[in-house]
């Protein structure tokens, strides 16, 4: 029997088990002047950050359909949640965050599904990017934001896979300390501080031999 695997000093076959991404495609969504309820503020507000989560896709809305007419295609239906937390200023200066959701976005798309044994499990996933378009403003009782969230759907799945490897990795190199609040220490630590190449002053440069020249030394 042939062996699958020659060996070679510089490379090695290996198998490893990994998520293997058999599909994906992207989308974009926008949602102009979205209202955020904001708390009493007790006083006018000042708008500060927002954070997006990654969006999540709610597992009970996940619908996969075969299409008959599209061997190893099927239609994903699913909604995607994507939520934030906001960041104002009250008028005393205090920071209060407020935690929320932007709208559901459905998804209703074509994928690649191929047929396999009912033992394998594709994982249905989604990444996504959630940015500020224009600038926030506070209204009211209101933050209003406008959301434009890029959407990675993906249908992957864990397999074992044969790659090509050169070893383990190399030592790493030695962490960098955070630099301490004592002066002296790092004083002290010829390897921290260096002896000064300045110590003595400068020299002067040497003349060119010649048949004259003077000496100041």
């Amino acid at each position: 029997m042939a062996d699958l695997y020659p060996y070679d000093p510089y490379r090695e076959r290996v198998c490893i088990i990994v998520e293997k991404v058999f599909f994906s495609c992207q989308q974009r969504e926008c949602f102009p002047n979205f209202p955020i309820d904001l708390p009493d503020c007790g006083g006018p507000c000042t708008f500060v950050d927002i954070t997006f989560q990654n969006g999540v896709i709610l597992p009970e809305s996940i619908v996969i359909t075969p299409i008959p007419s599209r061997p190893n295609f099927a239609r994903a239906q699913f909604t995607v949640r994507v939520c934030f937390t906001a960041t104002v200023r009250n008028a005393a200066g205090q920071l209060l965050t407020v935690p929320g959701c932007l709208p559901d976005i459905f998804k209703d798309i074509v994928i690649y599904y191929p047929p396999t044994r009912s033992e394998f499990d594709f994982n249905l996933r989604v990444e996504t990017r959630s940015e500020i378009l224009v600038p926030a403003i506070i209204s009211g009782d209101d933050l209003i934001v406008t959301v434009g969230v890029f959407v990675i759907a993906k249908l992957t799945g864990f397999v074992q896979l044969a790659i090509d490897a050169f070893g383990y990795c190399p030592e790493p190199p030695f962490c960098e300390e955070f630099p301490t609040e004592e002066p002296c220490i790092d004083f002290l630590n010829p390897n921290l501080t260096p002896f000064p190449t300045d110590f003595f002053p400068p020299q002067l440069p040497s003349p060119v031999p010649g048949p004259m020249y003077v000496n100041l030394t």
